[in-house]
């Protein structure tokens, strides 16, 4: 028989409470000796001398209160404690080793929920169709557009960003300016056949309004660009951009749209009145979200989309909606709107 080494064995009479705190540093070496055998293979697996391996099983020993090894003069063997130990150290390696793989794996994909608040045209009209491309892309990806009038409080984890026309003021967020979005007077050629199309702002008194009013388009904005009242001639009001968009698309009367709006195909045309209004654009998250990986990805997809120096329509510069056709980026496939909301409405 191999005899033991003195030493090693009178710790058992003296045995303290496990800890429960296991550092993977202490299991790494007890695995070393299991596979080397000996204190001094461990060092050689581990990069280290012997005597440090023994100190660091003494150590573990003391910390789990009972033996792992004993002593040999040709090596160590297992103890029956540290034989109960090993498949449990092993299930750790494993988990320790598949982590690391997933850390160092190439970042190609991003997973998870990433919540998108942002006004119900540009989600529809502009975003929609340009985030079908991106997800496919990122197959990983939930991507939640939530389309609302009103924006969404970041801070409070309403969504992960948001892309609104009011600028926030809480320094907790981050803010961009995206670009600015220029509204202009627009009617249906069905309108236009039908009515004609004013040429002064005075006979506007004389055609039916679409009236939009939200927080972007307080009420009395039409009044105050127009500079005459309103009532009378506004036919349908809505707070809803696609709202006001079917309308005017229907036919209802003349109303505000992105300049965008003739460089996405929509079966409109611009009424040169001399008046439009600008909006800045802003995108906004919170510190903490903006540090996520996914949303950091979408957030850099966000700007892509509505950089001015590739989509025209967005410069703070206003441009006629019929110069922007002609401006429309090479290469880019737009998705037009034409037809998307004039269905032929029920009747029962």
């Amino acid at each position: 028989m191999r005899r033991l080494v003195q030493g090693g064995a009178a710790l058992a009479q003296h045995a303290q409470p496990a800890s429960p705190d296991l550092a993977w540093d202490d299991v790494r070496v007890f695995l070393a000796c299991v596979d080397g055998g000996s204190f001094r293979k461990a060092g050689d697996i581990l990069g280290v001398n012997a005597s440090t391996v023994a100190r660091r099983i003494e150590g573990f020993e003391r910390q789990l209160g009972y033996v792992l090894f004993g002593r040999l003069t040709d090596g160590l063997v297992a103890t029956a404690e540290g034989e109960a130990l090993i498949p449990g150290a092993r299930q750790m390696e494993a988990s320790y080793r598949d982590l690391v793989r997933r850390m160092n794996a190439p970042k190609v994909d991003h997973r998870g929920v990433v919540k998108i608040s942002i006004t119900d045209g540009l989600g529809t009209f502009w975003m929609m169709p340009l985030l079908v491309e991106f997800s496919r892309a990122n197959p990983n990806l939930i991507l939640q557009v939530d389309c609302a009038v009103d924006s969404a409080d970041v801070l409070r984890f309403e969504a992960d960003l948001s892309i609104q026309f009011s600028r926030p003021d809480a320094p907790e967020q981050i803010v961009t300016r995206l670009g600015s979005l220029h509204a202009y007077p627009y009617a249906s050629q069905g309108y236009a056949d039908r009515f004609g199309l004013p040429k002064t702002l005075e006979e506007m008194k004389n055609h039916r309004l679409v009236d939009q009013v939200s927080p972007r388009y307080p009420e009395g904005t039409w009044s105050r660009y127009l500079g005459i009242p309103i009532e009378g001639i506004v036919g349908i009001r809505s707070n809803a951009s696609t709202s006001v968009f079917y309308a005017i698309e229907k036919g209802a009367g003349i109303g505000a749209l992105p300049t965008f709006a003739c460089a996405l195909d929509a079966p409109v045309v611009p009424v040169d009145l001399g008046i439009h209004h600008r909006m800045d654009i802003w995108l906004t998250c919170s510190r903490t979200t903006r540090q996520t990986k996914r949303v950091g990805h979408v957030v850099e997809w966000v700007k892509s989309i509505f950089d001015p120096a590739r989509y025209p329509w967005f410069r703070d510069d206003f441009i006629h909606p019929y110069e922007l056709v002609k401006m429309a980026p090479a290469g880019t496939e737009l998705q037009s709107v034409k037809g998307s909301f004039a269905a032929t409405p029920f009747r029962p």
